[in-house]
């Protein structure tokens, strides 16, 4: 259910065979993943074995970087060992901090040290956890995530998470919630998961799901984020198609629920299903009976329905958006998961374990500790983004740390100010990589302080400011599909935005 995970790469010459580790092996460069940090916006582009990968503003890279202070061609990442980047030269250099203990200093041309090294139009030698800052923008290689799971942890290197992969349960409340959902687990009703974006409701989808019946949790566990697809996608995944049942269509392809047969089905962003998928859905539900598109004879299913949304649902049965009979098919049993900013004890668990998977995947030799000041603006934090922002804030602090300790200077600022509108984007942090001066008529106006839970008209006002017009990024930020959040921008009446003219 992740999106904007691709990147066109331009091949270069390869390292021979024999000097390339394995595929399989953690350390190989097919194994890695660039992690861009832009506003409030984190998007992961996964990097192929070896060549380069271009990056920049302009949409012919191979990592666009849709930023105002990123130049159109701005670097260049080549990825044959060793691993470097090059500076194009635009109006912003590159600057590198060494994330590594060990290589917490990068010398420069006088013989000197700095924590920082700027590069321009000049190609150097990196690690992966290196902070390299691009305009306003941050990024970083890392281990691809499947790699982080697959390595015992040895001498001096960070353990691997506990079974449950980010599962917390020191909140009293959250302990409630998964009492409840074990005991809904093993029968065959619909469960219908409620929660802000971001409070983990995939998580708790999967604990359903190892809590089935034995012969289902031995079946298959299959989701669909369905904001995340256009209608005529949606319909060909859910429910597959025959052989030139449309143009392309050259061979027959069973969807989701077939596949998941036997197993369950997780549909996240279920309030967002169109009329008719909707219409569609119901009969499956309702028949457990699948007729593929172009297809003639339905085909029997035993599948587990679970779903999730952020959406007041009732609401939307009342204005006729979705359908009253399909509401009452998934919603056999509602768990509603309670946000972060109400879950205070869960905070410090959370934080440490996203720190450990942080460390691994930089490949740093140590787990940072976290100071209690830290801590406590963590702790503090209204989290609007819950667990998945807390991910993110903690994944960027362990990136921007050169040391042993997590320092407030680590974390973004809004996050610093308690919760108060970040600061604008020409100010620099007192840690951590200049903030270069976007181009005029770029800077992000900051929200008013949050003195109750904002309207959604509200806070998809705020994403577009933070993301200076980007409706790409600003739909990340919200949980949502693009394609929503232009239909909520039509239906609230708010101004298209207007994207900062280009410069070379």
């Amino acid at each position: 259910m992740t999106s904007d995970r691709s990147g066109r790469h331009s091949p270069a010459g390869a390292a021979p065979a024999g000097d390339r580790p394995a595929a399989g092996d953690p350390r190989s460069p097919a194994a890695r993943e660039l992690v861009v940090f832009a506003g409030d916006a984190v998007v992961v582009h996964p990097l192929p074995p070896g060549g380069s990968v271009s990056i920049g503003r302009s949409s012919e890279n191979g990592v666009c970087i849709n930023h105002a202070s990123v130049s159109r061609r701005h670097a260049v990442l080549h990825l044959d060992p060793p691993l470097r980047i090059e500076d194009l030269g635009g109006t912003n250099p590159i600057s590198v901090r060494a994330a590594r203990a060990d290589q917490a200093r990068l010398p420069i041309e006088t013989g000197k040290t700095e924590d920082m090294r700027q590069v321009s139009g000049q190609t150097i030698e990196i690690a992966p956890g290196d902070c390299i800052t691009l305009g306003s923008a941050l990024i970083v290689v890392r281990l691809a995530e499947a790699a982080v799971s697959a390595p015992p942890a040895g001498p001096g290197r960070p353990a691997a998470p506990p079974d449950g992969g980010d599962l917390v349960l020191r909140d009293p409340a959250m302990r409630a919630l998964y009492e409840q959902a074990s005991l809904a687990a093993p029968g065959l009703i619909s469960v219908l998961l409620l929660g802000e974006t971001g409070t983990g409701k995939e998580v708790l989808a999967r604990a359903i799901h190892r809590r089935s019946s034995p012969a289902r949790a031995r079946g298959p566990f299959l989701g669909l984020n369905c904001a995340a697809l256009s209608e005529t996608l949606l319909e060909s995944e859910l429910f597959g198609h025959e052989k030139g049942a449309f143009t392309g269509a050259l061979q027959a392809k069973p969807g989701l629920f077939e596949a998941a047969d036997g197993g369950t089905v997780f549909l996240d962003e279920v309030g967002e299903l169109p009329k008719a998928t909707q219409v569609k859905l119901l009969r499956v539900l309702e028949e457990r009976q699948v007729l593929r598109v172009g297809g003639r004879a339905p085909r029997s299913i035993d599948v587990r329905f679970l779903s999730a949304t952020h959406r007041d649902l009732e609401a939307e049965v009342a204005r006729g958006a979705f359908r009253e009979d399909l509401y009452f098919r998934l919603n056999g049993v509602t768990l509603t998961i309670p946000p972060l900013r109400e879950r205070a004890l869960d905070i410090a668990p959370l934080v440490q374990l996203f720190a450990i998977k942080a460390s691994r995947s930089f490949e740093r030799p140590r787990v940072p500790a976290v100071s209690a000041e830290a801590l406590s603006l963590l702790e503090r934090y209204a989290w609007p983004g819950n667990i998945r922002e807390l991910r993110n804030a903690i994944e960027r602090a362990v990136m921007l740390c050169a040391g042993d300790t997590l320092l407030p200077e680590h974390l973004p600022a809004k996050m610093r100010a308690g919760g108060a509108p970040a600061a604008p984007r020409g100010a620099a942090p007192s840690s951590g990589p200049p903030e270069p001066a976007a181009p005029r008529g770029a800077e992000a106006s900051a929200p008013p302080p949050r003195q109750a839970e904002p309207s959604e008209k509200q806070r998809i006002i705020e994403a577009l400011e933070k993301c200076v017009g980007n409706q790409t990024y600003a739909a990340k930020l919200l949980g949502i599909s693009r394609r929503t959040l232009v239909s909520r921008i039509k239906e609230y009446d708010l101004p298209r935005p207007r994207r900062p003219r280009e410069k070379p």
